[in-house]
């Protein structure tokens, strides 16, 4: 049995479900808002530059998207100037009675991350770039620890390549107290780089990390998606990696697309049944959707283990 089952109609959200005209739907962030859920998904524009577009559901599976875009890259203020080439992959934190956006803002500077805010889904503020280039797949825990918000991060060197850090904040604007906890496995299926994807799920035995993982291949790269663990008190602690991936590119629509041989997520929805809800976008084009027991990818990353470092 596949840990992760897809949702029977994938694609949920394609660009025909789009009013204004875009060339793709991919890597959406997912929550839930007032008895619905909200993807924020990201659209490549037909100049090829991104934008990150509203949709609403009370399913989970059919969305209407809104008649605008939710987010444009700015064109005035200390933004603008980072924003100029797109603003992409967002994921979505409720904490402290609001929702924190984190997106990459890409410029002819690299790729910095930007972070906004929403109360209600009608109104965005942005609120820092809290980074410097090259980051990408930024996620905010939805708790503090030790008063301390905290990010799973994924900067870029040629010492560390491609690797998962944490730091923590006071304010969201500053950060700090950073620490290398997981790197790429050589000749693994997520040897080339790793990122974090869905914001991290809390749960009894720790914080559930949905990540990405990059194999390079003679055909290109292959994204698939991995599980690990977290300490629930501390966790730049990983108590475990799955040693398997839990879902790689095997449908037409997740093999052939924008950007071949693609599983990439930024949302995930914990139920009150001991399931989640999560949501990918296939080869770069489209969203899909597919359930997991939590209490299995749990089991993967306790039983089934390799070594974050």
């Amino acid at each position: 049995m596949p840990l992760v089952k897809r949702y029977a109609n994938n694609p949920i959200l394609t660009k025909n479900d789009v009013p204004y005209e875009v060339a793709t739907v991919h890597n959406a962030g997912v929550t839930k808002y007032n008895n619905q859920y909200i993807m924020l998904f990201r659209s490549h524009k037909l100049n090829g530059r991104s934008i990150l577009g509203l949709a609403r559901s009370t399913d989970g599976y059919h969305f209407k998207v809104e008649e605008k875009p939710f987010l444009e890259p700015a064109t005035r203020g200390e933004f603008a100037e980072y924003e100029a080439f797109g603003v992409e992959d967002p994921r979505i934190t409720f904490i402290e009675g609001e929702y924190l956006i984190t997106y990459s803002a890409y410029s002819k500077h690299g790729v910095r991350i930007g972070l906004a805010k929403t109360k209600d889904w009608q109104t965005v503020e942005r609120v820092s770039l809290i980074t410097e280039a090259d980051y990408r797949n930024v996620v905010i825990f939805p708790e503090k620890f030790n008063g301390l918000y905290a990010r799973l991060d994924r900067p870029h060197s040629e010492i560390s390549p491609w690797s998962m850090w944490i730091s923590y904040s006071p304010d969201l604007k500053y950060w700090g107290k950073s620490k290398l906890i997981m790197k790429p496995e050589t000749y693994h299926w997520d040897e080339m780089k790793i990122g974090p994807g869905a914001p991290p799920i809390k749960t009894e035995k720790g914080w559930l990390n949905i990540y990405h993982g990059v194999f390079p291949t003679m055909d290109g790269s292959v994204y698939r998606l991995g599980v690990a663990l977290h300490d629930l008190n501390d966790p730049s602690k990983i108590l475990g990696v799955g040693d398997n991936w839990i879902l790689q590119p095997e449908e037409p629509y997740e093999i052939t697309g924008y950007v071949h041989n693609v599983v990439f997520t930024c949302g995930a929805v914990a139920e009150n049944n001991g399931t989640l809800k999560l949501y990918w976008g296939g080869a770069d084009s489209v969203m899909c959707a597919g359930t997991a027991n939590i209490s299995d990818l749990i089991d993967l990353c306790l039983n089934n283990s390799r070594k974050p470092l």
